[in-house]
């Protein structure tokens, strides 16, 4: 390019050339490094001896949607599944802002210094618009991240609904193959339902805070039902008085229900996650249920109710996975959605005729 302030009559002045436009591109980078898939056998033994990077892959694998990474992960799960279930789990729910972050920080960090190991399985909303997930809870715990009892991993719901990601149960079967005798699941925090959260967890843990409703909204059925047991968060400070008396709101809304199928008596507490306080008082609560429910039998009957409702959520989204994914429908799926946009048949009729042309396909395979 010819500058004009170049011309001799511009004594004194220069413009130099400058240099070409580089590529936007790394010209040395000629590759991408493939990612590594071990066998099922190679990521077993690194999980059962702990191995935390293994670990994380294994997760990695099971959250794939890829066949080939789902044949292997199935693997892996049938050889771990011997060496499950000897831990505690617990599923921690609330209201956004409740503390749920901040009050498995605050548990975890007090269990992994009397020796116990813990693993946090933190599922983050993904966006409807662009799919995406912060992922940030592990970086929202720092001090329990230091810890070298801990393993925190972050999921995205990818649209499962009931406040959990689709394989968190399979990843709470890695985690204690792994030797975690804890295991927290954080939901997003969802609402008043949350069965799939409550479905896999021994004690469902609601955090509440002070100011959200009156006496009614504790009384509403949904998430007040299925909860073992409520911990009014944030008690510190000037908010000591008001989380008391939530608490008390809270404890005679629970006299309301009928008694649970386990026979335990759901209570109300107080702690604050900040200070640490009424945090180890959950933890008590948290064992006296373990061992009431399993004086009564009700706590293995639970899991055993929970390992068939999960074969049942696996066929039901093996069946969704299958339909959508079949080359046959998709054509068949794109055609009739234009016909409901132009209102050329209902939506209820649509979705009949593409189950029955989908059976119709089925059995001729």
């Amino acid at each position: 390019m010819q500058h004009p302030e170049n011309d001799s009559k511009y004594k004194g002045l220069t413009v130099n050339q400058g240099v070409e436009n580089l590529p936007s591109v790394n010209p040395y980078a000629t590759f991408r490094r493939k990612k590594t898939v071990l066998s099922p056998e190679a990521y077993f033994e690194g999980i059962r001896r702990g191995d935390m990077t293994i670990l994380s892959q294994a997760v990695t694998l099971v959250e794939s949607n890829l066949l080939a990474d789902q044949a292997i992960a199935q693997k892996v799960i049938e050889m771990c599944l011997p060496y499950a279930g000897q831990s505690i789990r617990l599923g921690v729910t609330g209201v956004p802002g409740a503390g749920k972050s901040t009050f498995i920080e605050a548990l975890g960090t007090e269990l992994c210094r009397m020796g116990k190991r813990l693993a946090v399985l933190a599922i983050d909303p993904s966006s409807e618009r662009s799919k995406g997930s912060i992922l940030g809870d592990k970086t929202r715990m720092n001090e329990l991240s230091a810890e070298h009892n801990a393993f925190i991993r972050p999921s995205p719901s990818a649209g499962s609904l009931g406040g959990v990601a689709r394989k968190t149960r399979e990843t709470i079967v890695l985690c204690e193959a792994a030797g975690f005798d804890t295991i927290m699941v954080e939901t997003v925090g969802v609402g008043q339902s949350e069965t799939a959260a409550q479905s896999m967890v021994d004690y469902f843990l609601l955090l509440q805070v002070t100011g959200t409703g009156d006496e009614l909204q504790g009384i509403k059925r949904g998430i007040m039902e299925m909860c073992d047991g409520i911990a009014i968060n944030k008690a510190d400070g000037n908010n000591i008085e008001r989380a008391r008396a939530a608490r008390v709101s809270f404890k005679n809304a629970l006299a309301l229900f009928p008694p649970a199928a386990s026979g335990w008596q759901a209570q109300a507490l107080c702690c604050s996650s900040i200070d640490h306080s009424g945090v180890l008082d959950v933890w008590e609560n948290v064992l006296d249920y373990i061992a009431f429910t399993k004086r009564n039998g009700y706590f293995e009957q639970k899991r055993t109710e929970q390992a068939k409702y999960w074969m049942y959520e696996t066929v039901n989204q093996a069946l969704l996975d299958g339909f959508y994914k079949n080359e046959t429908m998709e054509a068949l799926i794109a055609q009739a959605e234009q016909q409901v946009l132009r209102n050329e048949i209902s939506s209820f009729i649509a979705a009949h005729n593409l189950l029955t042309e989908y059976g119709r396909n089925q059995k001729q395979q």
